[in-house]
């Protein structure tokens, strides 16, 4: 069967075992995807032909749409050109799995940091060997663009504007992959931000002045001893800054009765 808006084969489910029906439907839609016959951007059939199709109800196709956007695999739109869509590469399912894991202690600030620290090294490595002349001037105007913030006294649009650094220094690899990490990292650093309160100072923007100088004059060890060195200072501000919330340390666990 070919459908006739898209001018290609029209993807068909097989009817889901009522024992399982729900793994069912999630597992099919999933594997169309992962073995190619959706692709990204593709449109999935309407909810009432996927419950045909399936041989269950509406409610059960909806819910496991919304479990497949969950998990980020689809994109569900609104309104009359709207539909279930095979996701693009979105982050937000990756940064939404990091910040519940940090505000229910599966991990530490101190962890987000190290982890910021290796993968910055390593976006820094791969940027300096493919960035163009287009990512150099969209670094250089993020940061002019921080210093005039920082001059008006807007701190929270300096802890934006820093933020996204990162983001346009991992656009510059050239890598998805790279990208869509350092884009989650930095989604939870905003949270962050915002939780503790931006830095008011230009301890950061005077960091990405030496970062930009050595980062253009190809000293690239040296870029990422500066990018590190900053990451650092900004995590002990952070740290500082964090007692009371869901970033704060965990408490040492209490010595179980019978220790010495």
């Amino acid at each position: 069967m070919v459908s006739p808006a898209a001018g290609k084969p029209a993807i068909a489910f097989a009817p889901a075992r009522a024992t399982r029906s729900f793994d069912e439907v999630v597992g099919q839609i999933r594997g169309k995807i992962l073995g190619g016959e959706l692709r990204p951007g593709d449109r999935l059939p309407a909810e009432r032909a996927m419950a045909e199709q399936f041989g269950v109800s509406r409610n059960m196709v909806r819910e496991a749409l919304r479990m497949l956007e969950i998990t980020g695999m689809i994109e569900l739109r609104r309104g009359q050109l709207g539909g279930a869509f095979v996701s693009v590469g979105r982050s937000e399912p990756v940064t939404r799995s990091l910040t519940d894991m940090i505000s229910i202690g599966g991990f530490t600030l101190a962890d987000l940091t190290e982890a910021r620290v290796w993968l910055s090294s390593t976006v820094v490595r791969v940027a300096a060997e493919r960035a163009g002349p287009d990512d150099l001037d969209g670094l250089r105007a993020n940061v002019r663009e921080a210093g005039q913030r920082a001059a008006a006294c807007d701190w929270a649009a300096v802890a934006r504007i820093n933020i996204e650094f990162h983001n346009v220094l991992a656009q510059a690899t050239g890598n998805k992959v790279l990208e869509m990490l350092q884009r989650s990292l930095m989604a939870v650093m905003a949270d962050v931000s915002t939780v503790a309160g931006p830095i008011r100072s230009d301890m950061t923007i005077t960091s990405r002045e030496r970062f930009l100088a050595l980062f253009t004059a190809g000293r690239i060890d040296d870029a990422v001893a500066e990018m590190e060195a900053n990451l650092r200072r900004v995590h002990a501000y952070f740290l500082a800054h964090s007692a009371g919330t869901r970033y704060a340390p965990a408490p040492p666990a209490a010595p179980s009765s019978g220790t010495t």
